[in-house]
């Protein structure tokens, strides 16, 4: 539904035909890690998250999953090793 409360005229998830249906009844506004993300529009000289009414609590919890200004950190983890393989191999040196 179009969002009647902050974002007028702008397609909202959470607006219902009671308003709308985020916990304080509006969306906030966006936090410094969002600033040069794709998903912010610009309302009313306030910035806001197309997507989360609380940006915020998605960069409490480690990271936006939907942010397209940062990259995903892939964990680099150590190469499990079978340890009978391992023996054998140090045998033949």
């Amino acid at each position: 539904m179009v969002c009647q409360t902050i974002k007028t005229g702008v397609e909202c998830a959470f607006m219902t035909k009671n308003g709308c249906g985020f916990i304080g009844a509006s969306c906030l506004k966006i936090v410094e890690q969002c600033e040069g993300c794709g998903k912010v529009i610009e309302y009313s000289a306030d910035k806001y998250c197309m997507i989360y009414p609380n940006p915020a609590g998605k960069w409490s919890v480690g990271g936006c999953p939907q942010a397209t200004h940062k990259k995903a950190v892939k964990e680099e983890s150590a190469q499990k090793v079978n340890p009978l393989k391992a023996s054998k191999r140090a045998a033949k040196k």
